[in-house]
């Protein structure tokens, strides 16, 4: 069975820098086209976002990426293998250990 890895839209695929705009999506980002067509060889991609599944695929299709996803949705999918997001803390186990991390966290966009 192939896994599935899903992958957020803004701030992961596309140049976003915290402003979003609803009916908009940012520009793809430098090496996501190559991104995705190399995760596609083994693995579903699914790109999880909250935004607009039609303003989503236009958006694909523009890049010329969508043949690298095999599904948008936003909702958490639990047969996925791993998560891949701008503003995700991994958890270890040990509560205390991440909420020190909540406290300082800043999503890369942020910080560069």
């Amino acid at each position: 069975m192939t896994k599935t890895i899903s992958v957020d839209l803004d701030g992961v695929l596309n140049i976003y820098n915290g402003n979003y705009e609803e009916n908009k999506i940012a520009p793809i980002k430098e090496g996501a086209k190559e991104f995705l067509e190399e995760l596609s060889k083994n693995y579903k991609v699914e790109i999880f976002t909250v935004r607009n599944s039609n303003l989503v695929i236009e958006w694909l299709n523009e890049n010329n990426i969508a043949q690298y996803v095999s599904s948008i949705t936003n909702v958490k999918n639990p047969y996925t293998s791993v998560f891949v997001d701008d503003r995700a803390l991994t958890f270890n186990g040990n509560f205390y250990e991440i909420l020190e991390k909540i406290k300082v966290f800043k999503p890369y966009w942020k910080i560069i």
